[in-house]
């Protein structure tokens, strides 16, 4: 299916969508401040070597120095099935002896910094492509451990015909499992550039500089998102547009050629109502045509999808009905997955079907629509209790998670107790601290819902208890405060 990517940037924030036969199929959003710097390279000068905590402080030009422990120096290692994770034997060798205080570095971000502490580095350099990662250090050629063993060894003597005799190894990734001949070598070209670049750099400019930072938004749409059907990537801003087109003449020249420079007077989302389809994205409820409607939740440990027949009453019988709703319901249950970027455990429940040759179709429908997704998942069939288990590999944040944040007022529960349960809880707290303290007077500070509550319709069980209590209890209504929160003031 012929696609289109449209590009929307802006100095704070870069917004891009995939976009088939005029409906939007995948949402990027990339912030500017929100880039971390975990994958960097950089040049780095040792400030300090500290024997006594075998670790040294490296200045990368960053607000604080970055560390450096001797467990992060990079040493050959013997070839393994996972070179980052192998532990020699022997004592490591101590970190004054292997660096000293001036020396020029190169280094990799490998943890952000946070609080007082600086950025967590390593000497030993990766560079991670779409499909693989690079190690320019080490002639290894691994395969991810979450693929299955019987592939592994027939992938691992795949990669090493490709990647031939040139220096470097290469750990191919769990996305790269099904990937053709041209896409590996396409990256492997890709990832010697870009180190050859870094090389490069380190021998032309001064210690604190960076050398090489993880590819932008728009820079991966060129790497990862372009393929064979893709017809435009038109982006509207002149700068961007020449940027990319650079990017893309050393990198990937294919996909340049399909750059296009948008002019026009419209903003580019406006094209297809992006800005819509991300509102709709974010909400619980999702319309379907026939008047059916799916109800996604997602919660930390898995994601729900409902699917309702709502209105639709349109077919011969009811059977016909609940079937062409779940067919439907397929269709957009997997173009959901991909607009909200939602990863990890995903039970469907369908309306449940009588007849069997409907359940069949409409797994078979989920699958088909499942297999244009460009991230890896899988699905189960019917259980039991007629639920469809399935896992999405999690790449990044969910569009949720990168647009919104917990509710204030009700932490993410979606629900806050009502105006009254909270006022019988002030109820209950009031009796609780008169029999504790003695106080002139009882102040409530609360939400003017709450506090309306009290001066009307319970305003007679408020009389009741401060008659029994033999205190005054006054009340305060604060507008900043949400319907759950309160305070009880002892005067």
């Amino acid at each position: 299916m012929q696609q289109d990517i449209l590009i929307n940037w802006s100095p704070q924030e870069t917004r891009v969508a995939i976009v088939e036969s005029g409906s939007v199929q995948e949402l990027h959003v990339e912030r500017s401040l929100e880039r971390g710097l975990v994958g960097n390279i950089y040049l780095g000068k040792v400030a300090r070597v500290l024997p006594g905590m075998q670790s040294a402080f490296i200045d990368v030009g960053l607000e604080r120095a970055a560390f450096l422990h001797v467990a992060d120096v990079w040493h050959r290692q013997p070839d393994g099935e996972a070179p980052h994770s192998v532990k020699s034997t022997a004592p490591p060798i101590p970190i004054e002896k292997q660096i000293f205080e001036g020396q020029s570095l190169m280094v990799q971000v490998i943890k952000e910094p946070i609080g007082t502490k600086g950025a967590r580095l390593s000497t030993q350099i990766s560079i991670a492509g779409r499909l693989l990662v690079f190690l320019p250090q080490d002639d290894h050629i691994g395969v991810s451990q979450k693929i299955p063993t019987p592939q592994r060894e027939e992938l691992r003597n795949r990669l090493q015909t490709l990647t031939g005799t040139q220096e470097g190894g290469f750990i191919l990734r769990t996305n790269g499992e099904d990937a053709t001949d041209a896409e590996l070598s396409d990256d492997i070209g890709y990832l010697r550039k870009a180190w050859a670049r870094i090389k490069d750099a380190s021998l032309r400019l001064p210690p604190q500089s960076l050398l090489h930072q993880d590819l932008s938004l728009l820079q991966r749409v060129l790497r990862d998102l372009v393929c064979e059907s893709s017809q435009t990537i038109r982006v509207d801003s002149r700068e961007q547009f020449e940027a990319l087109q650079a990017f893309g003449a050393e990198f990937m020249p294919m996909a340049t050629e399909k750059l296009q420079h948008y002019k026009g007077e419209r903003p580019i989302f406006d094209l297809y109502a992006i800005d819509e389809e991300i509102a709709k994205a974010l909400a619980r409820r999702v319309d379907l045509k026939s008047g059916g409607y799916l109800i996604v939740d997602q919660t930390e440990a898995l994601t729900t999808v409902d699917v309702n027949t709502g209105g639709f009453v349109g077919a011969r019988n009811f059977d016909d009905t609940i079937f062409k709703t779940n067919l439907e319901a397929a269709q957009a249950i997997a173009r959901q997955l991909r607009l909200r970027n939602l990863g990890g455990i995903i039970i469907v429940d369908f309306i449940d079907m009588v007849r069997e040759d409907h359940r069949e179709s409409v797994l078979a429908e989920f699958r088909k629509q499942l297999a244009r997704d460009r991230v890896k998942t899988m699905a189960g069939g019917f259980s039991q209790l007629g639920l469809v288990e399935m896992t999405r590999k999690r790449t990044r944040e969910s569009l949720a998670h990168v647009l919104c944040e917990p509710c204030a007022t009700c932490q993410g529960k979606g629900t806050v107790k009502t105006a009254r349960s909270v006022a019988y809880d002030i109820f209950r707290e009031i009796l609780r601290e008169a029999r504790q303290f003695n106080p002139r007077e009882f102040r409530v500070v609360a939400s003017p819902q709450v506090i309306e509550l009290f001066l009307d319709e319970e305003s007679q069980h408020l009389a009741g208890l401060s008659e029994f209590i033999g205190k005054p209890v006054s009340l305060q209504s604060e507008a900043a405060m949400g319907q759950e929160q309160y305070d009880i003031v002892l005067l």
